[in-house]
């Protein structure tokens, strides 16, 4: 693939004459004939490098190199005067310029500057990805039925630009999944983006998503990139998605079918090129019932759905991981502790309210306080909450009266839903007489109310 070129000048004969040089030596070219043109050719285009003339209409060409210094440090930038002296030279280098050619031009200098500049950033991409593959790797660490399967589905997914929808409670390891998918696709090279809806507040939720231009609102000094943006050619991880207000559902629901962002203040659009993958602890089947969330945003981000499993429903990964914690800790602390057979049998009975998060948080305690090489049974139980065996106990005894009834309870709603609360089609779908319906409806506690906000008052189907 042909390496881009963006030349930004105001001579029309100077545009054409170096454009034609660089396509005889194989490069594509696009051309801007000013400043605002090509800082904004500079940020939606993938160049490979920029010629750029220091006199320009609109905005000059100093402070096109220092935007793109500050924000695509990574594209080279030769600038190009025919009023250049050594001060202009030097500044335009301490702005971040990789090369300066005065006018007239010679073919040979611009090649010259040309290829070394592709080659620099060739050099960048490749230390980038080198400096990524010596970090430690991604790894989520399960061998239960539920993980296998989540784990070897997930080079497939990798694969595709569909949209992800990771649920499950809280620290289960949602973000390490999409980490996964992430680093396992062709857009491992470019950035991913992580977002915490839930810790933005609600009025700067869009700054930080879309970005702003300067004036935007009062502190807005200079112009930002927002969270897509910047993830542009890579992936976007909106994390508690379900905690979003309804007006920026609405906003991100229209980058996604549109791929393109509007900033805060700013009165026209930018094209972006980014893979969504979101995640919630909440249920949003029942938030969408509630009004809360929007069932299309629901639909394009529920593409591929994978549901991870909490802690106490695969116990058998319990030893893998705490062995896996307290290897980590022994190579950051120079230590060598161990957890014997017991411990470990020890930790895997507990309720472990926290998943994954809670288990390397209590290990990492263990291995601090308990002044040995070899943690126990003992240990174990002297770091536990007194309540934690209660816990576990009042769940599984809660799980075993109730999970009929809650079975029982989430069908009928569904069906109910499913059919408009037409009682009709919804006992026909169940294979029960309406009268038994009712009376489950009754028994159950279903109120039409709960799922139909808008029809309190009118029992409708119910009746």
């Amino acid at each position: 693939m042909a390496s881009k070129i963006l030349i930004v000048d105001d001579e029309e004969s100077i545009r054409e004459t170096i454009s034609d040089i660089l396509k005889d030596d194989g490069y594509e070219v696009i051309t801007a004939a000013d400043g605002e043109e090509g800082q904004k050719k500079a940020l939606l285009e993938d160049i490979d490098a920029v010629i750029l003339d220091v006199l320009l209409p609109k905005k000059g060409g100093m402070d096109v190199l220092s935007y793109m210094h500050g924000e695509l440090p990574l594209i080279p930038a030769i600038i190009i005067s025919g009023h250049g002296d050594i001060k202009m030279a030097v500044e335009a280098m301490k702005r971040g310029a990789f090369d300066f050619i005065e006018k007239p031009l010679s073919i040979e200098r611009i090649l010259s500057a040309v290829r070394n500049a592709v080659k620099m950033k060739e050099l960048q991409m490749e230390n980038l990805n080198l400096k990524s593959k010596l970090e430690k790797p991604v790894v989520f660490i399960g061998e239960s039925p539920s993980i296998r399967l989540i784990l070897e589905s997930l080079p497939n997914i990798a694969q595709s630009n569909a949209s992800v929808l990771i649920t499950g409670e809280n620290g289960t390891g949602k973000e390490l999944i999409a980490r996964m998918i992430h680093n396992q696709s062709q857009r491992k090279n470019f950035p991913f983006i992580g977002v915490n809806c839930a810790s933005i507040p609600e009025n700067l939720i869009e700054s930080e998503l879309f970005g702003y231009e300067r004036g935007a609102f009062t502190g807005a000094f200079k112009q930002r990139k927002g969270k897509f943006e910047s993830a542009n050619r890579g992936t976007i991880f909106l994390d508690e998605i379900g905690d979003l207000s309804l007006s920026a559902q609405a906003k991100v629901l229209r980058v996604i079918q549109e791929r393109e962002i509007e900033r805060v203040g700013g009165n026209g659009t930018v094209k972006i090129d980014v893979r969504i993958l979101a995640a919630t602890n909440k249920n949003l089947d029942n938030e969408i019932r509630e009004a809360r969330f929007r069932q299309d945003l629901f639909y394009r981000l529920n593409v591929i759905p994978i549901s991870i499993p909490p802690l106490r429903e695969r116990k058998e990964d319990i030893p893998l991981l705490a062995a896996n914690f307290i290897e980590d800790f022994n190579l950051k602390n120079e230590k060598s502790i161990a957890l014997s057979k017991k411990a470990l049998n020890a930790l895997s009975r507990r309720f472990w309210a926290g998943n994954v998060r809670e288990l390397k948080n209590f290990v990492e305690r263990l291995a601090i306080l308990s002044g040995k090489g070899l943690i126990d049974a003992n240990d174990v139980l002297k770091q536990g909450r007194p309540d934690d065996a209660q816990l576990e106990e009042n769940y599984v005894q809660q799980a075993l009266k109730d999970a009929k009834q809650e079975f029982e309870k989430n069908l009928i709603t569904d069906r109910l839903i499913r059919f408009h609360y037409n009682i009709t089609k919804a006992s026909e779908s169940l294979g029960i007489d309406r009268t038994y319906l009712h009376k489950k409806i009754k028994e159950l506690d279903i109120q039409e109310e709960s799922y139909f906000p808008s029809r309190r008052g009118d029992r409708g189907g119910l009746s």
